[in-house]
C-alpha cells in the first residue's frame, strides 16, 4: 500500500511538471513580439520647462505596428520620466490601438549590472595561459557579486575580478529581457490596424530646468542702460533632444511634492550660446507667461545652453543712494547707534514699452556692467529680480558706496506720560552725519521704519511719509563735505 503510494505521488509530480513545461513553452511560444522605436523615428519633438525642474515631453514618432498584442519599446526617452504621466496614443488613427501594460525600464545595461542578471545562472569563463598563450573556456555558474564575482567551477569555488583582467575574461550568452541599454519606455498594446501610424508620447520629467540671466551694460552719465535676457537651459534628464520645439513657463505652478527617483549625472561644464539672438516670443497662458523659441533647438545630455529671450537699448534708470535704518531703536535708550554705516546703491527701471521694453520678465539674476575711463567693461553688482509684470518697476540693489558713509547716534530719550491707560508714548531724537568723500555733490535717501503710531515733531530737513511705516528724506552732500540730518520722533504703542 507503501509502495502504490509513492508511484501514484510520483505520477502527479510528473504531470505537474509536464503541464509546467507546456504552459512555459505555450508562453514563450505566444509571447508578443517586441517593436524597438528609436530616436530615428521621430517626427517631431516638443518640450516646455517650468522654474521648478519639470518638463513636458511631446515625442511624436512613426511607426508599423503588428495586428494584435504587441510590445513597442520607446526607447530614447528620459531617464527621469515619471512613468505614471506617460500617454501613449494614435494620432493618425485615433483609437487605433489599446495600452495594456507600461512598463518603464531603468535598469540600464554595464558589466555589473549583467553580471547581477546572471546570478545562479551559468556562463563562459575563458582564460589565457600567460605563458602560451593558449586560451581555455569552462562553465561557471555565478553564486555572487557583492564586492567582487564568486563563481563555481565544477567542485571548487573562485572569486576575483574576472572580466577586465588580462588573463580571464567571463564571457554570456545573451542580454537579458529587462537590462536596457538606454532608458526605454514599454507599451503593451492592443492594435487594429495594420497601417503606418503616427504615435504620440507625453510625460513630465524631472531633469531639465530654466532660469532666466540678465546682462545690463550702464552708460557713462549712468541715467539708461542696455539689456539683454538669457535663458539658461540645464539638461541632466539622461537622454538629449535633438531638434525639439522649445517653450518655457514663467510662474509658480502648484506641485504636490513626492519623492523622484534619484539620477546621479555629472553635467559638462561647457554652455552652448545660442546661435541667433533671436528674442523669444511671450503670450498669457492661465495666470503664467508662455515663452516661445521661433525655431528648433539641441538640448544635448548633460549640457547647458543659452537661448536668447529679450534685446533692449536706451532703457532711462534711475539711481539712487539709500541709508535705511531700523525700528528697535525707537523704544528705547541708545547712544552711538551705528558708526560707518553702509549706504547703498540702487538702481530701478520701469518696464514699460515707453522704456523700450514693456514684456513680462521671468525671475532670474541680473547683472550689471560699466566701462572704465580707459573702455574696458566693469562688472559693478547683481540682484536677483523676481516675475515682473508689464508696467511695474525693477529695482537692483548693486552695492554699498565706497566714498559715501554715515555715522548714526540718538541724542534724547524720553518716556512721556500715558494719556490713556495701556498706551506707552516714547520720544526720541537722532542725528544721521552724512559724509561724501567723492569730488561731487550726491543725495542720499535715508529711510527709516517707524512702528505704531507715530509723527516728526521736529527736523532740519522736511520729510515724507513714504508709508505707514516708513519715513524718508533727501538729503543734499555737497563734494568732500558732509551733511546732518537731525529729527524728533514720537511714537504711541
Amino acid at each position: 500500500m507503501r509502495l502504490k503510494f509513492k508511484r501514484n505521488s510520483i505520477c502527479v509530480l510528473c504531470c505537474v511538471f509536464f503541464n509546467i513545461y507546456i504552459a512555459s513553452a505555450l508562453a514563450q511560444e505566444n509571447s508578443p513580439s517586441e517593436l524597438l522605436s528609436l530616436a530615428k523615428d521621430q517626427q517631431s519633438l516638443a518640450i516646455t520647462i517650468y522654474n521648478s525642474n519639470l518638463a513636458l515631453v511631446k515625442d511624436t514618432r512613426s511607426l508599423q505596428l503588428s495586428k494584435g498584442i504587441q510590445l513597442v519599446a520607446l526607447r530614447d526617452v528620459s531617464a527621469q520620466i515619471r512613468p505614471e504621466t506617460a500617454l501613449f496614443k494614435s494620432i493618425s488613427a485615433a483609437g487605433g490601438f489599446n495600452v495594456l501594460e507600461q512598463n518603464f525600464d531603468f535598469d540600464l545595461l554595464s558589466p555589473e549590472k549583467l553580471l547581477e542578471k546572471y546570478v545562479g545562472k551559468t556562463v563562459s569563463l575563458l582564460k589565457t595561459n600567460p605563458v602560451t598563450g593558449v586560451e581555455t573556456s569552462e562553465q561557471a555558474t555565478v553564486l555572487s557579486v557583492n564586492n567582487g564575482t564568486v563563481l563555481k567551477i565544477g567542485n571548487r569555488i573562485e572569486t576575483g575580478p574576472f572580466n577586465g583582467s588580462a588573463n580571464s575574461r567571463i564571457v554570456f550568452d545573451s542580454i537579458p529581457a529587462n537590462l536596457r541599454d538606454r532608458p526605454t519606455l514599454t507599451n503593451l498594446v492592443n492594435n487594429t490596424v495594420t497601417q503606418q501610424q503616427t504615435v504620440e508620447l507625453s510625460y513630465l520629467t524631472g531633469g531639465l530646468s530654466w532660469k532666466a540671466d540678465y546682462v545690463a551694460e550702464l552708460n557713462a552719465k549712468e541715467d539708461s542702460i542696455d539689456l539683454s535676457g538669457w535663458v539658461t537651459l540645464t539638461n541632466t534628464s539622461g537622454t538629449s533632444y535633438e531638434h525639439a520645439k522649445l517653450q518655457l513657463v514663467a510662474g509658480d505652478v502648484n506641485r504636490v511634492q513626492e519623492q523622484l527617483r534619484p539620477m546621479v549625472k555629472n553635467m559638462r561644464s561647457d554652455m552652448v550660446m545660442a546661435e541667433a539672438a533671436m528674442p523669444m516670443q511671450e503670450e498669457s497662458l492661465l495666470e503664467y507667461h508662455l515663452y516661445t523659441l521661433n525655431r528648433a533647438t539641441t538640448i544635448q545630455d548633460n549640457q547647458t545652453k543659452q537661448v536668447a529671450l529679450l534685446s533692449a537699448q536706451h532703457i532711462p534708470v534711475k539711481k539712487e543712494l539709500i541709508l535705511k535704518g531700523a525700528n528697535y531703536y525707537y523704544q528705547g535708550q541708545y547712544g552711538e547707534i551705528g558708526t560707518k554705516m553702509k549706504v547703498g546703491v540702487f538702481v530701478e527701471f520701469a518696464n514699460t514699452e515707453r522704456a523700450q521694453l514693456g514684456i513680462p520678465l521671468p525671475k532670474g539674476v541680473l547683472r550689471v556692467y560699466k566701462k572704465d575711463n580707459a573702455g574696458n567693461t566693469q562688472f559693478v553688482g547683481e540682484d536677483l529680480i523676481d516675475h515682473t509684470p508689464k508696467n511695474e518697476t525693477v529695482r537692483l540693489k548693486l552695492g554699498d558706496a565706497f566714498d559715501v558713509t554715515a555715522d548714526k547716534k540718538q541724542t534724547d530719550f524720553k518716556v512721556l506720560p500715558k494719556p490713556t491707560k495701556g498706551i506707552n508714548t516714547f520720544e526720541s531724537a537722532y542725528e544721521i552725519t552724512l559724509k561724501n568723500a567723492k569730488k561731487e555733490k550726491v543725495t542720499v535717501t535715508v529711510q527709516e521704519p517707524i512702528s505704531g503710531d507715530w509723527s516728526i515733531v521736529s527736523e532740519n530737513i522736511p520729510h515724507r511719509k513714504l508709508n505707514s511705516q516708513l519715513a524718508g528724506w533727501q538729503v543734499d552732500i555737497p563734494a568732500e563735505s558732509s551733511t546732518s540730518l537731525t529729527y524728533r520722533a514720537r511714537v504711541k504703542f
